[in-house]
């Protein structure tokens, strides 16, 4: 593994040190909505095994996480009504990375709106608690 900080900030929600806004869980994944969406719905996907990114991820691990993507995009999708799905990754800092754990983003897109810019405004913790329960209901 290649430069994996134990410390960075996802490292520490999957060990519980950090409160987040669950949305699933199980030994492979954690499924949380991000703090500083793009959109409403701005879901992040959280393999536990750790690497930094794409590029030190093991194969198996991909595989297994790659199995849940597109249940939880239908699911995002169910429930904020977004016209489609964006999915994201960034590997390395050039090329947007700013928490070096391997992480997947689902970003609803709505007709005729333009995604935010990531990081800057901070979502209202009820909403986020609201959509959460929401995305989770639409994965059964």
């Amino acid at each position: 593994m290649t430069n994996y900080d134990p410390q960075n900030i996802f490292a520490k929600i999957l060990r519980g040190e950090i409160p987040c806004v669950k949305v699933f869980e199980d030994d492979v994944l954690l499924v949380v909505m991000d703090v500083f969406p793009q959109s409403k719905g701005h879901t992040l996907v959280i393999p536990k095994a750790a690497s930094r990114n794409l590029l030190d991820a093991g194969p198996d691990n991909l595989a297994k996480v790659a199995t849940y993507l597109p249940k939880l995009a239908r699911a995002v999708q169910a429930a904020t009504g977004a016209a489609g799905i964006r999915l994201a990754q960034f590997s390395e800092a050039a090329a947007g990375q700013t928490v070096f754990h391997l992480h997947f983003h689902l970003i609803p897109a709505y007709a005729g709106q333009p995604l935010g810019r990531h990081a800057v405004g901070q979502a209202d913790p009820t909403e986020l608690e609201e959509l959460a329960r929401s995305i989770a209901a639409n994965l059964d």
